[in-house]
């Protein structure tokens, strides 16, 4: 059974879909605000979304998942007058940058993909607005912004454990100083002013935009409908963000919005927060300039369990590439004994659900890659002492297909450039000649184009190396 702490009770709870069926999960993931390229921390988030995407799938659920993209909001606005670029084409190259990224990552894509400024979402959050000012959940302020009254919804506060009190203003806060009813009210259409430029739509309530809540709550609901399975995000997403959708999407359907809530922690770098004025600030794309590939960073940022803080660290890369090489090679070296031998089905450790059943336990992906590393030490102890047959290793190789259809980090096949495939011919024909000096230049040669050749008893094979 597959169990999730949820953030809500803060509890581990089995999962339960609410399709009757059992089998449609309906899952919710706060994407990209595109204002800048996406960094490390933020595809860590992602990755652990993928990581629960594809176990569910592989558990033989079908999720339903939509992935916003918020390209409007006080910085994507910003940013763009800064750059004297119209919001719309400033917002677009880092979408651009941003699906770039995902398939570097071998991300799964979403089901949709809605932006924040699509006419139909812009017109399904005007109608949840309008929804909650009537019944009185919701008003307009003097400044003409609308915002939502908390102390209307009991629950508020509930998934962030917090007192509704400590929301109030205190003696130290002067209420005059705010338009608002409540310090704690949250914006639910804002105003139009002159900084917003020439962004804004015409409402029931003025010219003005969305907030950044009531965005997430419209595509979500108007996707998947007013129950959600799951919805995830950062832990840095679950309050107020998060708190707010719950509050405005439940007073408009009336319904439980999220049945649960699944947060990642934060992404520290060598030990510190990521910050520009650190210079420990990182994109996908300032590690492939340094050298890194994408499944090696895959594989870096995937490796510890989504609750758990991850440290981010240059040697922790090279790590990630060792233990990427060493599937690699053990990869090569099931194959290269299977042939094109039928597998052995009823070989014990090729029909293990070790891997699977760590993962169900809130995605326990260290003790799921800890059932790998047994395995490729376990298998190549038995092949080292030719006692591994080759129905064995078929069957191995079938296991581990359905774990990479998980993990996503398996090396792709790349094909060989002529120029290297020359070389290697002419190599077979000096080592045929006992030539040992030039097979050697030749290797040199091969490596030199990014190729590592290996005389085997089956002779040369060839790998890409790592960049």
């Amino acid at each position: 059974m597959i169990r999730f702490l949820n953030s809500l009770s803060r509890t581990v709870e089995p999962f339960e879909p609410i399709d009757p069926a059992g089998k449609l999960v309906k899952m919710y993931t706060c994407g990209p605000t595109v204002y800048s390229f996406a960094h490390i921390g933020n595809f860590r988030t992602y990755l652990f979304e993928d990581l629960l995407q594809r176990h569910l799938e592989a558990r033989g659920f079908t999720v339903d998942r939509v992935m916003n993209i918020t390209d409007v909001d006080d910085k994507t606005i910003r940013n763009s007058r800064a750059a004297n670029v119209p919001l719309a084409e400033f917002t677009q190259q880092f979408v651009a940058a941003f699906f770039e990224d995902m398939r570097t990552l071998r991300i799964k894509d979403a089901e949709f993909y809605p932006a924040a400024t699509d006419p139909e979402n812009i017109g399904k959050m005007i109608a949840m607005i309008d929804f909650l000012v009537k019944k009185e959940v919701a008003y307009q302020a003097e400044d003409g912004s609308v915002y939502f009254r908390i102390n209307r919804f009991p629950d508020y506060g509930h998934l962030a454990h917090l007192d509704l009190d400590e929301l109030r203003p205190s003696g130290r806060i002067q209420s005059d100083e705010y338009e608002k009813e409540s310090l704690g009210d949250f914006a639910l259409w804002k105003a139009w002013d002159a900084e917003d430029g020439t962004v804004g739509w015409d409402s029931p309530w003025g010219r003005g935009r969305p907030g950044w809540h009531i965005e997430c709550s419209a595509m979500a609901t108007r996707l998947l409908g007013p129950e959600i399975d799951i919805h995830c995000g950062g832990v840095d997403n679950l309050f107020p963000h998060h708190e707010a959708e719950i509050a405005q999407s439940e007073s408009c359907t009336g319904k439980k919005f999220v049945r649960y809530w699944l947060h990642s922690a934060h992404l520290l770098v060598e030990g510190q927060k990521m910050s520009k004025s650190l210079g420990n600030f990182y994109t996908i794309r300032d590690l492939i300039a340094r050298g890194f590939t994408g499944r090696e960073i895959r594989y870096a940022l995937l490796r510890v369990n989504y609750r758990l803080q991850l440290n981010f660290t240059f040697d922790g890369m090279v790590e990630a590439r060792q233990s990427l090489l060493r599937i690699d090679e053990w990869i090569k070296r099931l194959l290269d004994l299977a042939g094109d031998t039928p597998p052995d089905k009823e070989y014990p450790p090729a029909v293990s659900d070790s891997f699977f059943a760590a993962l169900d336990d809130d995605l326990n992906i260290s003790a799921a890659l800890a059932e790998l590393f047994e395995q490729i030490r376990s298998t190549n102890r038995l092949m080292d002492a030719n006692q591994l047959q080759p129905a064995q290793a078929a069957a191995l190789w079938q296991w581990w297909q359905g774990v990479n259809q998980v993990l996503q980090i398996q090396r792709h096949e790349e094909t060989v450039p002529g120029e290297v495939q020359e070389l290697l011919e002419e190599r077979a024909t000096a080592r045929a000649a006992k030539d040992w000096r030039l097979s050697d230049t030749l290797r040199d040669k091969i490596a030199e184009l990014g190729w590592a050749v290996k005389d085997t008893k089956d002779g040369q094979k060839l790998t890409k190396l790592a960049k």
